[in-house]
């Protein structure tokens, strides 16, 4: 073989082996090198991605943090105290009245309200309506610029379609989460033996702190008002309540307007179901009748232990059952303040209707 032809192989085998070391050295260094990697360009977002980001750039202006001061006295310790409390809420309208649940706000002296993560605003309580946990507070000096949500409804709602929900969990302010409407019609308990039908139930992660927040459908639009979660530990564990729009909506105003929302009844007092439990039925035992409330006029008579006289047993109401006191409510409050309906009672084995009027107990 020609040495002049072999010392040129050589020489080539020589520089490619140089270059092909010269790489690998490169790699690893590069690999533990502490100097800055160049910088993959930026992939699209999907569209489910630009979309949460502008339903949340829309809709977290409107939504409040909101934080309590309660002066508790202490006759035992000769002094007071000053609890404080948090939440959050939202704007209602550009008058700057804003939404959240009652007992974010119950017994508070001051309430403040932070929008925007910016100062807070001095505000004062219009009102509430603690039977569907709903208050409504107002700035004492709003901003020019505020931004009322979208109402949507609640009455179409589907199991599975997408929910989001604002809020200031932990304090942390205007915090989305993302999940899906887990279930309709649920029942949630509130003040005065009553509860909330037509309650929606959500996945989207919901904490101390995101009660009175809204609840949200993929347009934006209010579809409900976060107020309780089950959880043993107290944070979240995907269930999720949040009180209907519809409700809301026709609650608000009222409440806007008179400092209170009307509170439908007939004029009685009832036992408790353990009573009607004893009794062996399934109804709302009256144990007593307010003086000239419709109950009175359409001749319902309480029960009297100690007379031994047997009174009547609410047992349905507008065609419904009235299995609790709560049944009842939730018939009175469909059929609306100055409506009449008609009961279904049952007194010893006799059983008749009557027609009562529906009035605002709290009137």
């Amino acid at each position: 073989m020609n040495p002049r032809f072999t010392r040129i192989v050589l020489l080539w085998s020589l520089v490619l082996f140089t270059i092909w070391l010269g790489d690998r050295l490169y790699r690893n260094y590069a690999y533990v090198s502490d100097e800055p990697k160049l910088v993959a360009m930026e992939g699209k977002l999907a569209d489910w991605e630009k979309s949460n980001i502008e339903l949340f750039q829309a809709a977290s202006a409107s939504v409040a943090y909101i934080t309590t001061e309660q002066v508790r006295f202490n006759p035992f310790q000769g002094g007071a105290s000053v609890a404080q409390g948090a939440g959050s809420g939202f704007i209602w309208d550009k008058a700057g009245h804003v939404v959240t649940n009652f007992h974010v706000i119950q017994g508070a002296n001051t309430v403040y309200v932070q929008l925007h993560a910016g100062k807070p605003y001095a505000a004062r309580v219009v009102g509430g309506a603690p039977e569907y946990d709903i208050a409504v507070v107002r700035l004492r000096d709003p901003p020019g610029d505020l931004k009322p949500l979208p109402i949507g409804t609640s009455k179409n709602l589907r199991v599975g379609q997408a929910t989001y929900a604002i809020g200031n969990p932990f304090g942390l302010s205007r915090t989305l989460t993302t999940g899906i409407v887990s279930a309709v019609e649920r029942h949630l308990p509130t003040a005065q033996g009553r509860e909330v039908r037509g309650v929606i139930q959500t996945d989207a992660s919901i904490n101390p702190g995101n009660s009175g927040g809204p609840l949200l459908d993929s347009a934006g639009r209010l579809i409900g008002v976060t107020t309780a979660i089950i959880s043993e530990s107290g944070s979240s564990a995907g269930i999720g309540f949040a009180i209907p729009v519809d409700l809301v909506n026709r609650v608000v105003p009222q409440i806007i307007k008179n400092g209170r929302a009307p509170r439908p009844g007939i004029g009685i007092a009832a036992a408790d179901e353990r009573v009607a439990a004893q009794l062996g039925v399934a109804g709302v035992v009256v144990l007593g009748v307010q003086r000239g409330s419709p109950a009175a006029a359409a001749g319902i008579t309480p029960f009297d232990p100690r007379a031994g006289t047997v009174g009547d047993i609410i047992v349905e109401a507008a065609g419904k059952r009235t299995a609790t006191l709560a049944d009842l409510a939730a018939a009175l409050d469909e059929a609306g303040v100055g409506k009449d309906v008609t009961l279904k009672l049952l007194r010893g084995d006799a059983v008749r209707e009557v027609q009562v009027r529906v009035i605002d107990l709290g009137a």
